[in-house]
């Protein structure tokens, strides 16, 4: 797996250490365990006229990228086919990491069968193909353009950034795409 370029917020008024000091910056490793792991995540999105949304969803993070699904008619469908960037968190806020992204609706049967795979396996929820029927149900995957995690236990020393743009994102899968 590539290792995106981590580099130190711009955070200033905030004591944060250099990147070369205290414990330096937290490995790629690190986020994405906890991307992985996290039960919910927040989805934020913003309504055609600028008002800020969010809302907590399951999900499976795979392939850079989080994958989860919502009502089709659901305010978050409705503003990510309006405006498709987002920003998705961890449920953790002690270890929170944070990813913007832009997502894109999936619709094909292979994808949503691999994606139903994982949700079952990471939730034990017994749902089959008829849950992810896109005449009713949207199912999202936001691409990952860069993340920023930190440590609140190190909080002057951990906060840490990923250019995640450059990644690609097709290519670097651990194993066969949702």
């Amino acid at each position: 797996m590539t290792e995106p370029r981590a580099r130190r917020p711009y955070m200033p008024g905030y004591g944060i250490a250099r990147s070369d000091e205290g414990t330096g910056l937290l490995s790629w490793k690190w986020a994405e365990e906890r991307l992985m792991s996290s039960h919910n995540y927040w989805v934020s999105t913003v309504w055609p006229d600028g008002r800020p949304h969010a809302m907590p969803v399951w999900g499976i993070w795979e392939a850079w990228a989080l994958w989860f699904s919502s009502g089709g008619a659901s305010r978050k469908s409705r503003n990510l086919r309006s405006d498709p960037r987002c920003v998705i968190t961890t449920d953790n806020a002690v270890e929170p990491v944070v990813v913007e992204g832009s997502a894109s609706l999936v619709t094909d049967t292979q994808s949503l069968s691999a994606f139903l795979e994982l949700m079952n396996e990471k939730y034990d929820a017994g749902m089959v193909m008829d849950f992810l029927d896109p005449a009713v149900n949207a199912t999202f995957r936001v691409r990952s353009r860069c993340a920023f995690a930190l440590n609140e236990k190190e909080f002057a020393n951990s906060p840490t950034r990923w250019d995640l743009s450059r990644v690609d994102h097709d290519r670097e899968q651990g194993r066969a795409e949702p």
